[in-house]
């Protein structure tokens, strides 16, 4: 039983990592337009002269976002520790902790929500023209769409994206969490 548990636990370890790595993904991404603009569009010898490119943030998203979750849940520290040398049990209760709060984080800046309704394994149709961003299909694609299928995985959806803004230093910026020391 023991070994079981341990396998649930690395398995929803792989998963937060899936999941981390596909918001950061998100949150880099977010806001990005590639819409054609006016200036896109007027002839060569009206374009205004090109203005200094709009300033990056100091600080990437992705860092945002992870030190949120270093944070407020110790998933760097908890991501970072061997393992080798913890009971099952010990392990056990470390993911339960670090699973809530990471679970808090991403819902106030996410609030997550399936991307289709359906609980898994129950039967559910695709859509004509669907987006393949939307839907990842497997097994017997033959024909053509409206496919109808088992719900093997709803999907998320961001409904939200609040980052935390960065008001520290240029130097500081990179850092996911800061060294602690303790003067006595």
């Amino acid at each position: 039983m023991s070994q079981l548990h341990f396998c649930y636990s690395g398995l929803a370890l792989l998963a937060a990592g899936l999941l981390i790595g596909w918001l950061i993904g998100l949150a880099t991404a977010w806001g990005r337009s590639t819409a054609p603009t006016d200036l896109d569009q007027q002839p060569p010898e009206t374009q205004p002269s090109p203005a200094a490119p709009p300033k990056s943030p100091v600080r990437n998203d992705a860092i945002a976002l992870l030190a949120a979750l270093q944070r407020e849940a110790r998933f760097v520290d908890f991501i970072q520790e061997s393992l080798g040398d913890y009971s099952d049990a010990q392990v056990g209760a470390a993911v339960r902790d670090v699973h809530r709060d990471c679970g808090a984080v991403l819902s106030r800046m996410f609030a997550l929500q399936p991307a289709a309704e359906g609980s898994e394994g129950a039967e559910i149709d695709v859509p004509d023209g669907f987006d393949p961003g939307r839907w990842h299909l497997t097994g017997n694609l033959s024909g053509q769409p409206p496919f109808r299928g088992r719900l093997v995985h709803p999907g998320w959806e961001a409904t939200r994206c609040e980052l935390p803004t960065w008001s520290g230093s240029r130097e500081a910026a990179r850092i996911v969490a800061p060294t602690e020391v303790e003067v006595p």
